[in-house]
């Protein structure tokens, strides 16, 4: 575990403290951070990351505006609009900034890359910053997925990491500054975590965020992730599919190890087919310590792109207006390669991360890299 301070008023460095965070962020009690540190009337202003402070915008690329707190009287800054990084404006007169972000464990979801970019500019402009440290919620021993190719970098991939990183939102915090050679972040704890909030409209439960390392790869194709529905990345599909040869090919592979496809129809009430009935399936995970999401999501895009109708989606995804969405998800080409050239061999083999390669990667960051757990 990494040294962290108790959350506080007099563990923070500074006393006109700028918060980087969202309605996900709260304590034992499920008060958030942004009342208590209103309550202490340390409170400068908020900066809000992707789908607004309050989780208001539902799907990628939808930009909101800031905002006076209605109730608190404060700037609420938007880094999902004009800007993805603060500006000297926003945090004129803030003598620290407080990231607190839950995160999902998953290299795609960008909260992560607000808090970073956040620290760059705060390092630029001698600006002390502390990071609480959430834990993981897919744990901190698994990790999965090929570390990211710098040539497929990204804002849903900024960083040299797996898609499945097994660290916590300070061990994140940590190695970015380490990466960037930015001063070390204070790292705060709470004395009690509260209940799952869902962090974004989109993860309604910790078993979203399960699927999600593999089953956000399908936003880069033709095929629905559940957005429109009450169980999105748990249930997917298209129209052209036939369910019970989706789950009679899966069910029993490699690549389901741990789960189990059921046949399912659904109607997305937004987003891809919206309106349209879609066949497919709902993934129910049945041991989460065998389960690997990465590699049932690619298993499953293997699958479905025997079907002529399945194709992948071209840019712009993610402010990225050249590379593929598939690419800069998987953090290489050879994902889209080998699902052309239907090489489950070779999409094994991608699910699995390079054990040496990401222990020499964290040992600064994490002082117990022999945690990590590889195929």
């Amino acid at each position: 575990m990494i040294k962290t301070k108790p959350f506080s008023a007099e563990n923070l460095p500074g006393s006109s403290v700028c918060l980087l965070s969202h309605y996900a962020a709260v304590d034992g009690s499920f008060t958030s951070t942004l009342k208590i540190l209103h309550k202490h009337s340390i409170l400068h202003s908020v900066l809000g990351p992707q789908h607004g402070y309050w989780g208001e915008t539902q799907d990628n690329m939808i930009e909101w505006e800031g905002y006076i707190h209605s109730r608190y009287g404060v700037p609420v800054n938007s880094l999902y609009g004009k800007t993805r990084i603060p500006t000297g404006m926003m945090l004129q007169g803030a003598d620290c900034v407080l990231a607190d972000l839950a995160d999902i464990g998953s290299r795609y979801y960008t909260y992560i890359y607000s808090m970073a970019l956040t620290m760059r500019k705060c390092a630029e402009l001698s600006i002390p910053v502390a990071v609480m440290d959430r834990p993981n919620p897919l744990g901190t021993t698994i990790v999965e997925g090929p570390i990211l190719d710098t040539e497929f970098t990204s804002f849903v991939g900024m960083y040299p990491i797996p898609v499945r990183h097994g660290l916590t939102t300070g061990e994140l915090a940590l190695l970015f500054a380490e990466m960037d050679r930015l001063p070390e972040p204070v790292i705060l704890s709470l004395k009690e975590e509260p209940g799952w909030v869902m962090p974004s409209p989109n993860m309604p439960t910790r078993d979203t965020a399960l699927v999600y390392p593999g089953m956000c790869l399908l936003e880069a194709t033709s095929l629905s992730e559940g957005r429109g529905t009450t169980r999105p990345f748990e249930i997917f599909g298209a129209p052209w599919l036939d369910p019970w040869d989706l789950c009679d090919g899966l069910n029993g592979s490699p690549f389901m190890r741990g789960a189990v496809l059921r046949p399912h129809f659904f109607i997305p009430t937004f987003n891809k087919h919206a309106g349209v009935k879609c066949a497919g399936a709902q993934i129910h995970v049945l041991d989460d310590s065998e389960y690997r999401p990465f590699r049932a999501g690619l298993g499953i895009l293997n699958h479905c792109f025997r079907e002529r109708e399945t194709a992948w989606n071209n840019p712009p995804y993610e402010y990225e207006y050249e590379k593929m969405p598939i690419d800069i998800l998987a953090g290489n080409n050879l994902v889209r390669l080998a699902v052309d050239a239907g090489d489950e061999e070779a999409l094994l083999s991608l699910s699995a991360t390079p054990s040496d390669l990401w222990k020499q990667t964290v040992r600064k960051a994490v002082d117990t890299p022999e945690r990590f757990l590889f195929e």
